[in-house]
């Protein structure tokens, strides 16, 4: 049994940051958030999808550019998870396991 255990990331590099879209670019949104909007629900599958794959992309089907990023903004709060990308309609959000992550190559720069 490893136990690589991996410091959490409060802040990505811009390395880190152009890795993280490159990988994102082929993956489909996982979570689409429609007129409902987050609910407790919602909340939970995309804390339990986020801790399964770290990186997630988001639909935000509704609303304004404002709208979505107070929604953007909102799940970033309650997840603890980071912005790597935010485009149009769509984000990717990340964040990496304590243990046994999938990105432990993460670029340190």
């Amino acid at each position: 049994m490893s136990s690589n255990k991996i410091k959490p990331l409060t802040a990505l590099t811009n390395t880190q940051t152009k890795f993280l879209r490159s990988v994102a670019h082929n993956i489909r949104p996982m979570i689409i958030i429609g007129g409902n909007g987050l609910t407790d629900g919602l909340m939970a599958e995309l804390e339990s999808t986020l801790a399964h794959h770290e990186l997630l992309k988001i639909k935000i089907a509704f609303g304004e550019r404002e709208d979505r990023s107070g929604i953007i903004q909102n799940i970033l709060q309650q997840t603890g998870a980071l912005l790597v990308q935010s485009i149009g309609k769509t984000c990717v959000i990340f964040r990496q396991k304590a243990q046994d992550s999938a990105f432990s190559d993460l670029p340190k720069k």
